[in-house]
């Protein structure tokens, strides 16, 4: 997969593809109303007409895309969970708003999507979870998918953040795929049920998360071959 992250670090037709289509499914995911050649359009020419927070998080979406492959070697740290989710709520309405401690972690509870049976952390365990969280899967080494996979799980449970949890864990999850020699993957707002499923049933039932984001991987994979990309 390192050829993989060498065409992302080159800005390919892959990178556009990637950039374009991440940005909107993850965004759509969390209830973004741009469509899909509206984004493409904030991409190519920086075009921010459309309803200003959506807009701002699309682009702010590519950038931190960019910033994830910038460091996509460099180990997952807390303050980089915090540069990532700062990155993607840089000028939105949330930056100056308390409630939401854009560039530290959460201050009041939250959930995940609009349903009410997923618990998250309190805000006063969050730091301690995510030490934990990390040190557990530092000390695998190198990691499997279905490790990845669990960090997500994990991740999104702790909720660090006031908003943007689910953009900056998957956007993890990209990372860790590439550091790992993983096919990365965009999870298509279409499956977003099952993905909400996979994360509501993963301690009972692993594969339908498992299961949701293989079919991700093998997207993506055929979106290298329909570009001529030669997986190694």
């Amino acid at each position: 997969m390192t050829k993989i992250k060498n065409e992302l670090i080159s800005h390919t037709d892959l990178y556009v593809w990637t950039q374009i289509n991440f940005a909107y499914h993850s965004n759509k995911i969390e209830g973004s109303h741009l469509s899909k050649n509206q984004t493409k359009q904030i991409f190519e020419a920086n075009d921010l007409t459309m309803d200003l927070d959506d807009a701002l998080e699309a682009r702010n979406h590519f950038r931190l895309f960019d910033y994830m492959l910038k460091t996509v070697d460099e180990p997952l740290s807390k303050e980089m969970m915090i540069q990532m989710n700062m990155i993607l709520k840089r000028g939105t309405s949330y930056e100056d708003n308390p409630a939401y401690n854009v560039g530290g972690f959460k201050v009041r509870e939250n959930g995940i999507g609009m349903i009410n049976s997923f618990k998250t952390t309190k805000p006063a365990d969050v730091e301690t979870e995510l030490d934990a969280l990390l040190e557990k899967f530092q000390n695998k080494g190198v990691l499997s998918f279905e490790d990845i996979v669990e960090f997500h799980v994990c991740f999104e449970r702790i909720h660090p953040f006031g908003d943007g949890n689910g953009r900056t864990g998957r956007m993890i999850m990209f990372k860790q795929c590439l550091q790992n020699s993983h096919i990365p993957f965009v999870l298509l707002d279409r499956d977003r049920a099952f993905y909400l499923r996979g994360l509501k049933e993963w301690d009972f039932e692993r594969n339908y998360l498992m299961d949701t984001l293989l079919t991700q991987q093998d997207i993506y994979a055929s979106v290298c071959e329909q570009l001529d990309f030669k997986k190694e």
